[in-house]
């Protein structure tokens, strides 16, 4: 079976050989996928998505591959990119937003017109569908907040649309995290009319705090950990003496202990094992299961 060939001759949008995962994650780390594909429009995206199944190969939607880790060997599998899933109309509060859109290109955009809400993700540097797949967030808000529906592909390929409740978002999960084969296609935004110097006052202030407390300058994606209830994951990783460990070219950050960079050559490999390591250590000192926020694609 020739998967690439056989995807060709579905014509449902372009293909991409040889497709080099660390080219296209944040943390630059990744071996070879079977091909990636960016679906036309729903219906081709539908059509890819019966014959991966029908034909048992294993898939990955990624979005800017900001928050998951692949090991150095070939993922055997197909990545899917809804990059022409794009599309932006801004009616007053609302906004109606495509899964391909990135979320920090769109806050800067909506803040700019005076709508605040999502001042939070001018910092995130995923996609529209990403943020809502993981609830993305920052300073006590996160996608949850502002999600008013979002629309599905089911994994029986139907299109179908979720509510806020149905999403069931909370701290940095929701409905599509926990129910593999819903893929996020659009989302409805409803955001709140506010002072446009204000808010991007408020944007400049924590820009400047970020660059100031995270290792933007390497390879990354964001906090590896979530926070446990009334305490900083951070700081429990400095306790136990991880600040500055590395494993390979993967090293807890000295700028802040919740971050794990690519100092250069990292693999997949060593991520998942520094990030095992503070697991462990934590938890045999602290007896707290640290919940780790990046994905693990294997």
């Amino acid at each position: 079976m020739n998967i690439i060939n056989d995807i060709k001759k579905l014509n449902v949008g372009r293909v991409y050989e040889d497709f080099i995962l660390k080219d296209h994650t944040t943390y630059k780390v990744g071996g070879k996928a079977i091909c990636a594909v960016t679906p036309d429009d729903y219906e081709k995206l539908i059509i890819l998505l019966k014959y991966l199944d029908e034909s048992n190969i294993k898939y990955k939607v990624l979005g800017n591959g900001s928050n998951v880790i692949f090991n150095s060997t070939d993922y055997d599998g197909v990545i899917i990119k809804l990059d022409n899933f794009n599309s932006l109309k801004i009616l007053n509060n609302k906004i109606i937003v495509g899964a391909g859109y990135p979320i920090n290109k769109l806050a800067i955009r909506v803040s700019r017109l005076g709508l605040t809400g999502l001042e939070f993700a001018t910092g995130i540097p995923g996609t529209v569908g990403g943020a809502v797949y993981m609830n993305a967030g920052a300073y006590k808000t996160d996608m949850g907040y502002i999600v008013t529906s979002v629309k599905v592909i089911t994994p029986d390929y139907k299109i179908k649309t979720l509510s806020n409740k149905e999403l069931d978002f909370h701290y940095r999960t929701s409905f599509l995290q926990k129910n593999k084969g819903y893929i996020c296609l659009e989302a409805l935004i409803t955001l709140i009319k506010g002072n446009t110097k204000d808010i991007m006052e408020l944007i400049e202030e924590r820009k400047i705090r970020r660059l100031e407390t995270q290792p933007l300058e390497y390879p990354s994606a964001g906090s590896v950990f979530r926070n446990p209830e009334g305490d900083f994951a951070g700081r429990l990783i400095e306790e136990i003496g991880y600040k500055g460990k590395s494993i390979g070219g993967a090293k807890v950050s000295e700028k802040h202990a919740n971050f794990i960079i690519n100092t250069g050559n990292a693999k997949g490999e060593d991520i998942k094992k520094l990030i095992s390591e503070i697991k462990s250590k934590v938890k045999e000192k602290y007896n707290i299961d640290l919940k780790v926020e990046q994905e693990f694609v294997e």
